[in-house]
Parts: structure tokens; sequence; C-alpha cells
């Protein structure tokens, strides 16, 4: 039996009266409040009600609206744990005081160094690399960029696609091109890259591979399982769309490919402690990064977990070893970078 509580959240309710309370006279439980919207997760969170006992309660929204209920409920919180996309969000949350460091040694073996946060305010628990990908009719996998840095080459004017630069994804990017290169080479390719772009930023990763795939531009930078879930997708268009295309995964004889996470968190005012930190172990656990995998084709960040066969179909990769937590910190700067540059 599955034994969970789902609750919608908005922005408009960011301070309304809370549904969920503090688990007082009741059995095991632990608030969850979730940025995460992938329909795969169901069976995440039922198996560890299932194994655990403890129900689940959940909120779900959008993941600044959701930081900011944290911070407006203080020390009335009654969040455990919080889940959210993107080492930049999850460590605003830490810069706000809104997590807390938990000292587990199941999650420090577990999650390697550079995708959990110095203090182990919070854990990353699945991961995804940006990846460049190209038109296989117009590109071959010899001329394909091979580094980040490649984008800004002339000769890719107006053939690149990229999101906005509004979405933190790419402010992670380029916080993670700020580490490695420095503020006036970081200008100077933000600049390049919007020089390149075949049109306006529009969409999500999606959308510029599917641009790509029709000729609208020749290159574009996607997140992994953006790709993969096209890959694998039970419609036979989107498959398509995947066959049309090749990846690339950047700076391989350098520095690696820029990773980013799925994170988790202990709340600063966790009521249940004790089943925050037990849900965040399970997280990591064999079972569960497998779910990762599975589901929404999310690379896992425990070792010697089986991937699926699409993800294996993309091979191995080395990947950037800069802490999350520093192109996390990067993303202001990176911002202000691409707005400088231009970059919508």
């Amino acid at each position: 039996m599955k034994r969970r509580t789902i609750l919608k959240a908005s922005v408009v309710g960011l301070v309304a009266p809370l549904v969920i309370g503090r688990s007082y006279g009741q059995g095991p439980i632990l608030n969850l409040y979730s940025a995460r919207h992938y329909n795969t997760d169901e069976a995440l969170y039922g198996n560890f009600s299932d194994l655990s006992g403890i129900k689940i309660n959940r909120i779900d929204a959008e993941p600044d609206p959701l930081v900011e209920r944290l911070r407006a409920e203080g020390d009335k919180s009654p969040c455990d744990v919080l889940i959210t996309t993107d080492a930049g969000r999850i460590d605003r949350a830490r810069e706000m005081g809104l997590l807390q460091p938990v000292a587990s040694e199941v999650l420090s073996k577990a999650v390697p160094r550079h995708l959990r946060d110095p203090d182990n305010h919070w854990f990353g628990f699945s991961k995804r690399a940006r990846v460049i990908v190209y038109n296989k009719d117009k590109v071959t996998a010899a001329n394909a960029p091979r580094n980040y840095e490649d984008l800004a080459d002339p000769k890719w004017k107006g053939k690149l696609l990229i999101r906005s630069s509004g979405h933190i994804y790419n402010q992670s990017l380029v916080g993670s091109l700020l580490a490695a290169d420095g503020l006036e080479r970081t200008e100077a390719w933000a600049r390049a890259v919007t020089t390149n772009l075949a049109r306006p930023p529009r969409g999500g990763d999606t959308d510029q591979i599917r641009g790509v795939a029709a000729g609208e531009a020749e290159i574009a930078v996607s997140n992994t399982y953006y790709y993969v879930n096209l890959l694998r997708s039970k419609k036979a268009e989107d498959r398509e769309v995947a066959a049309k295309v090749g990846v690339v995964f950047p700076n391989q004889a350098n520095r690696g490919t820029h990773v980013n996470i799925s994170g988790g968190a202990v709340a600063r005012h966790a009521p249940n402690k004790a089943a925050a930190v037990k849900f965040l172990e399970y997280l990591v656990s064999p079972q569960a990064q497998s779910y990762f995998a599975e589901g929404n084709s999310e690379y896992p960040v425990a070792a010697g977990v089986e991937l699926s066969a699409e993800l294996k179909s993309l091979g191995s990769f080395k990947e950037d070893q800069l802490n999350a937590r520093v192109f996390a910190q990067n993303n202001a700067e990176a911002l202000k970078i691409m707005d400088r540059a231009g970059w919508k």
C-alpha cells in the first residue's frame, strides 16, 4: 500500500496557512517540498514509504516559489526535506539559511565530493550532463564543436540554438566557464555565442534539439536527459528527432563536461530530522539510484548503478570535477555577463 499524500502549492499560496502539520500523535511522517515534476518519481517516493513505514506528505511547486515559501514560513515551517533541480537553486536556499548540515557516512560515501556541498548542507542524488548536439546531415562528428569554448567560433554564426540566459541551467554552465576561463574570456565568449545564435532563444532544451533536427540550426546545447527521453520515447516522431542528431560531451581533452544535479537537503527547522536523513540516504541507495536512470534518463550519482540502455548508448565521459557550489555561487555574475552580451 502506498503511504503518501500529494498536495499542490502555488505562488499565490506562499504565505497561506499550511495544510500539513507536524507529526504530533501520528505515525512517522516526512514533509517533503519538491520542485521535481517527473511522474516517474511517484514510484520512488512510494517505495520509500513501503520500505520505511514513513508516510510522505508532499508539496509540489516551482523551484523559486518553493524556496520563498520555506523562507516565509521561518521556524514554523513543517518542511523536512527540500528537493530541487540545479545546484544553483538549492545553494540559494543554503545561502538564505534555510538548510542545515547533515553528518551522514552513507551520504558522504555515496555522493562524490564535487556533487555535494562542502559543508554538507545539500547532496546531489542524480546528475545530468550539459552536452552539444549537432545535425548529422550538416555536421560531421569530426567537425562538431569539441569544447564549450568552441561555441564562440565564428564558423557557427547563425547556426547555434540555446535556451535563454534567464534559465538557471545556462547560468550554471556559464558559472562553470567563469571558474575555468576567468571573467574576461567568459565575457568575450558570451558575446560571441550571442552573435552565433540562429534565432532569439525560446523554449526548453527539447525545443533546441528539435530545431537542430529540423535544420533550423546546426548545433545546440542541451542536458542529456532531454535527448535520452526523445531517444526512448514511445512516439516515433520523437525517436526520429533523436536519430537525426549526434551528441558531443564537451571538454574531454581538458577539464571535462559540465555536470549539474538534482539535489536534496534537510530543512533548517525540520520537525522530523531523523526521517529526513533516512530519506536522503534512501535516495542514494542502489534501488533509488536505478529509478533516476530508468525513470527520467538521469545519471545516478552513486557508483556501480546500472544505466538504462539508452544512457549506455551515449558512452562514458569525463566530467568536470568543479564543485557544484562554485558554479552555483557564480550564477549571479554569470547572468550579468550574459545580460551585457545581449543574450536574452
